[in-house]
């Protein structure tokens, strides 16, 4: 198959990318710098420089591709972005995967496919792409992202301690995170890919949701972990993305597991922050 893919320099986006050619896929990636082109031949794909607002661009790169997996997903790319391919794939069978959060369903300790939106402050504007996405004739899924860690990066790398200086939590860190492992959730988008569901929408959690406590002390490696208030976090990391961190949110993963065949093998975000890709 061949993909055109957004994103493919960043977190998520270089995942999906490894994963698309570790299953032999053709790849074709747009990129803003000759830098990020050079990393996506160095990963087996292909690579455009350009702009993923440039709806010219994205039309053509659409129409030439069987299917289009979309991670660069932000406030000012996705409405044009998402129309813009929709209009595109319309009366094909090709399908298109876009990125959404886990935010969306705000606190609730079982998140699931069926679950109430009711996304903070910070990715309220993911809603109506979404609803834009899921309301199209076109062969769409959606993959919901759970906390994403691994390959030393990702929101945990903020609780990377050096036996020194202290850990913040976020808030007390008695909430609670769901989870994903970087490489678990690119095989996630192959899958959901290959299936090219009519109004798919899947949780990328894989059931293990530790506390921010007990996040922050496995990778303090050392250090104090120390607590603050609500209000002192946002302070510190401003009120928006505070706000989505002091979350409690739980998720199992089932649908992945049971419609997409989804296996979750690496380790755990514990176990990773402990002894594992975090560890300098």
């Amino acid at each position: 198959m061949y993909v055109f893919l957004t994103g493919a320099s960043g977190y998520i986006g270089s995942s999906v990318l490894r994963a698309l050619v570790a299953h032999e896929h053709e790849v074709t990636a747009l990129v803003r710098s000759d830098e990020k082109a050079q990393a996506v031949r160095d990963a087996g794909g292909r690579a455009l420089v350009g702009d993923v607002t440039d709806t010219d661009v994205v039309r053509r790169l659409t129409h030439e591709a069987d299917a289009v997996v979309h991670t660069a997903s932000a406030k000012g790319v996705d409405p044009d972005f998402i129309a813009t391919v929709l209009a595109a794939l319309d009366g094909t069978p090709k399908p298109f995967v876009h990125t959404g959060g886990i935010f969306t369903f705000g606190d609730s300790t079982s998140i699931s496919e069926q679950s109430p939106v009711s996304p903070p402050a910070m990715t309220a504007w993911r809603q109506p792409n979404e609803d834009a996405v899921r309301s199209s004739a076109v062969r769409t899924t959606i993959v919901a992202p759970g906390i994403v860690y691994g390959r030393g990066a990702g929101i945990p790398a903020m609780f990377v301690g050096d036996g020194e200086r202290e850990v913040r939590l976020v808030g007390d860190g008695s909430q609670r995170w769901t989870t994903v492992h970087i490489d678990d959730l690119g095989e996630l988008y192959v899958l959901a890919l290959h299936r090219g569901e009519q109004d798919g929408f899947v949780l990328a959690a894989s059931g293990d949701n530790p506390t921010v406590r007990e996040i922050a002390e496995a990778g303090a490696h050392g250090s104090p972990v120390v607590p603050e208030s609500a209000d002192a976090s946002r302070e510190r990391l401003g009120a928006e993305y505070a706000d989505a961190l002091l979350m409690h949110q739980e998720a199992s993963g089932a649908h992945a597991r049971a419609a997409y065949g989804w296996n979750p093998t690496r380790p755990s975000l514990v176990e990773d922050l402990a002894d594992g890709s975090y560890v300098r």
